[in-house]
């Protein structure tokens, strides 16, 4: 079972961070676009992050607490609370700097492309906030695959 969860674990942390570079890619080419093409892009974004990014977190965020809860060892390891407190942050910043700014473009890009100019602070304001979480995120499962291969022992933080 243990083997089965990690593997699982590991192919959904795969689409997450595929899914995350797809649209950060998406994202920054997307603005040289003429804004129909562009709004086309931005919902193209939308449903990556719908169909990719969503569920592949919560496979990641499932199976890695399946792995907590079934593994005695990772109970006593600050590496592995840290791992899954760094995980429900993923899960927070995803929703609310990644998911959240991208439909606010989407929705803002096809009013632009409707030709409603009086928009482009907004959605401008709306990428800058996607792209940052994006990168945030991206960080944030760099660390958590760090703190998964070398385990570190964080000696400060066990009882003495």
């Amino acid at each position: 079972m243990k083997r089965l969860l990690k593997f699982i674990h590991e192919v959904a942390t795969v689409g997450l961070m595929g899914s995350i570079a797809a649209q950060l890619v998406l994202a920054i080419t997307a603005a040289e676009l003429a804004p129909g093409d562009f709004a086309a892009v931005r919902w193209g974004i939308l449903t990556l992050s719908k169909w990719l990014l969503l569920p592949s977190l919560m496979v990641v965020l499932l199976s890695g607490l399946a792995t907590f809860g079934l593994h005695r060892a990772f109970h006593d390891a600050p590496w592995a609370w840290m791992k899954a407190v760094l995980t429900l942050a993923v899960l927070e910043g995803t929703l609310v700097a990644v998911q959240a700014p991208a439909r606010r473009a989407a929705e803002l890009s096809s009013q632009l492309a409707n030709g409603d100019p009086t928009i482009a602070a907004a959605l401008d304001d709306a990428l800058r906030h996607e792209r940052g979480g994006l990168w945030v995120i991206m960080a944030l499962c760099v660390v958590n695959i760090g703190l998964a291969i070398w385990r570190p022992r964080f000696r400060w933080m066990q009882p003495r």
